[in-house]
């Protein structure tokens, strides 16, 4: 899917696998260097301490980034039970450890807690998020020391497997009870929520210590690269590729390709969704939405 980019005027997506302790800023800061454009955006973050696939955007691609920002996620994790903290996560403090009680009755009973965690549901997004409450950031007024509590709102978790259960020991002693799943879910969707809703269900509380991103729409954290092996050879997924890959595909003839080019509309595509546009040569063009019996175009990625 990837290629390599000898162009002076880099277009394309960045596959990168996102190393612990970076935050998204700090890998977008790192690309903007490494590409030598200011011009480089992210479709969706991730947290410091999360490992994995980060989608980042250069030059014409950051205009693709607003449509792939909602593609479907796919992540795998460790929950720990016994212990809630103020971020929901192991970057924060431990602020109640209940512990696990009978470990073989709770091994037994997360089953089905995870299965009331699955399909379309009402999650409350984590305080310590990047959410805006008035203008400001949740996490900064947490931070600040305010009580913030944030709505409910809908996501779909497609799947969420337990994969493996080990009995452990806290830093402070407490019996705890770690889960590795696996997750798949709708954009907006919080891992580090379901941690924490996951141990509430059961009664000991609960958090993440471990999130790896596998997967946004159709690019796989398989065909990421570091970003030293960036630093030695950056490689882009081309504007058409992702347009192939993300999208499905209308191909135009030539006088609908020039029609495109001028931000023209066409007879519908006959399709609900967006849809990328390819001229005869199989070039991507433009993403396509169908309005009122016509196709428009709302992104012309190729303009005469």
């Amino acid at each position: 899917m990837t290629t390599r980019s000898t162009d002076v005027r880099r277009d394309g997506l960045v596959l990168v696998d996102k190393p612990a302790g970076w935050t998204s800023h700090d890998v977008v800061a790192r690309m903007r260097r490494l590409a030598g454009t200011r011009k480089v955006g992210h479709a969706g973050t991730l947290d410091p301490m999360a490992t994995g696939l980060l989608v980042l955007g250069v030059n014409r691609a950051t205009r693709l980034l607003t449509y792939l920002v909602g593609a479907d996620k796919t992540y795998t994790a460790t929950v720990r039970l016994g212990q809630e903290t103020i971020t929901d996560d192991a970057e924060g403090e431990v602020t109640r450890s209940r512990g696990t009680g009978d470990q073989g009755d709770l091994t037994a009973r997360v089953g089905s807690a995870v299965a009331d965690l699955t399909g379309a549901i009402q999650q409350v997004p984590s305080a310590v998020s990047a959410i805006k409450v008035d203008g400001q950031r949740s996490y900064a007024r947490v931070r600040a020391g305010q009580d913030v509590a944030l709505p409910a709102r809908p996501v779909t978790v497609h799947s969420l497997d337990i994969c493996a259960t080990r009995p452990a020991l806290a830093a402070d002693g407490t019996s705890v009870l770690d889960v590795d799943v696996r997750v798949a879910c709708s954009s907006g969707t919080y891992v580090r929520a379901l941690a924490r809703d996951l141990g509430e269900t059961l009664g000991t509380g609960g958090h993440l210590t471990v999130l790896r991103r596998h997967r946004v729409g159709p690019f796989d954290v398989a065909a990421a690269r570091t970003l030293c092996q960036h630093a030695d050879q950056l490689e882009l997924v081309s504007v058409t590729e992702v347009l192939r890959a993300a999208f499905p595909a209308r191909v135009l003839d030539e006088d609908e390709a020039r029609a495109v080019r001028y931000g023209q509309r066409l007879g519908p595509s006959g399709r609900d969704e967006v849809v990328a546009a390819f001229d005869p040569a199989g070039q991507g063009i433009a993403l396509l939405t169908d309005e009122v019996g016509r196709a428009r175009p709302v992104l012309v990625l190729d303009p005469a």
